[in-house]
């Protein structure tokens, strides 16, 4: 997967969660994951996105696997829309774009002519070595969800 990081290589990364707790992605070597990357809570395609793998989790928690969702936002915005969705897996604050920057992810974007700089919406589906096993950048939410969790059973 190119240049793509492991989890070991993280470990220096910390960020907290949407509960205020400090965590790196390390902690989750040993567990299979989908990591995606939002670029703002509460939008439409960052709902559809974070509510299909909601919807998905039954799945995916009987395969042993985790979810974890990972955007700019301050973890007391992450904490108010997850509990509005009833997301049942953990929210990550990156407010500095180091892990997006770690995988990839932050880069230019364009709305109306107008360029910036965002998250590119995407998804990781991590073994359990640390290990990224399938990886989904600039995709629609939609077809996140279909494949992330495709690529995340097909290794069950």
């Amino acid at each position: 997967m190119g240049d793509l990081p492991t989890l070991q290589a993280l470990a220096n990364i910390s960020v907290q969660d949407d509960a205020e707790q400090t965590v790196t992605l390390a902690q989750y070597l040993g567990k299979r994951l989908l990591i995606f990357f939002f670029p703002k809570a509460g939008t439409s395609g960052c709902t559809e996105q974070a509510c299909g793998f909601r919807d998905a989790f039954p799945q995916i928690e009987a395969k042993g696997a985790l979810v974890i969702g990972i955007s700019p936002d301050a973890p007391k915005a992450l904490a108010k829309w997850r509990a509005k969705e009833s997301l049942p897996y953990i929210l990550l604050s990156d407010p500095e774009h180091r892990l997006a920057d770690a995988f990839g992810v932050w880069g230019e974007k364009s709305m109306y002519g107008k360029k910036y700089m965002g998250i590119i919406r995407s998804h990781f589906v991590v073994d359990a070595e640390g290990k990224i096993a399938a990886a989904e950048v600039k995709i629609s939410p939609k077809d996140s969800v279909k494949k992330g969790v495709a690529a995340l059973l097909k290794d069950a």
